[in-house]
């Protein structure tokens, strides 16, 4: 797991507590209950810290990241199949 992810699971779930406590503080009225809300506060921020997240990560040919095939061989020689390596 990489920093930004760990930070961004983070910050996820201080907002996913921070919600619930703040959605469940409102008076006792005859409506819809107030965990909704947050909820729906909780699934949208996570698509939208999960999506940036995905997008931010390009493994593939930007930065120091190149990724690709690499045969592997035992102690014979003898292939035994390929591993994904990203160096």
């Amino acid at each position: 797991m990489s920093i930004k992810t760990k930070i961004a699971a983070a910050a996820l779930a201080a907002l996913a507590v921070t919600g619930s406590i703040v959605s469940t503080t409102s008076q006792a009225e005859a409506k819809q209950p107030g965990w909704v809300w947050g909820v729906g506060a909780g699934i949208a921020t996570a698509a939208v810290v999960g999506s940036t997240i995905a997008a931010s990560n390009d493994p593939y040919y930007h930065g120091y990241h190149r990724c690709g095939w690499v045969a592997q061989y035992n102690a014979f020689g003898q292939y035994v199949g390929r591993v994904r390596t990203c160096y």
